[in-house]
């Protein structure tokens, strides 16, 4: 069984930084998909970011684009979700997951682990 901790969240001010953690435990990371997604009170969990297990191609949601970046260490079991310029917006509980599946996983039912989430407040 995998499991998955995030950290690195907080309160920063709007155009501030942050960088969020995922620590992965139980079972070789490096054979997962490793995806970023976010919950915002009283709205659904969608999808933010996600890379893959062997050429680590990545995707973004349009909201996020040119503003966050994803990457993992694989020798660390650790995916990470640098996020800069940060809006209101941004506001939310922000969950990391994890699929043994290829293709391109952007839909929360493609992924099997979750974290617990951390949460990030931007302030205006």
């Amino acid at each position: 069984q995998l499991q998955l901790v995030e950290s690195g969240g907080g309160l920063v001010q709007s155009g501030g930084s942050l960088r969020l953690s995922c620590a992965a435990s139980g079972r070789p990371f490096g054979t997962y998909t490793a995806g970023w997604f976010r919950q915002a009170p009283g709205k659904e969990r969608e999808f933010v970011s996600r890379i893959d297990r062997i050429a680590y191609i990545t995707d973004y949601a349009d909201s996020v684009k040119g503003r966050f970046t994803i990457s993992r260490d694989n020798a660390k079991n650790t995916v990470y979700l640098q996020m800069n310029s940060l809006k209101p917006e941004d506001t939310a509980l922000y969950y990391c997951a994890a699929t043994p599946r290829g293709g391109r996983p952007v839909f929360t039912t493609n992924y099997d682990y979750w974290g617990q989430g951390t949460q990030v407040t931007v302030s205006s």
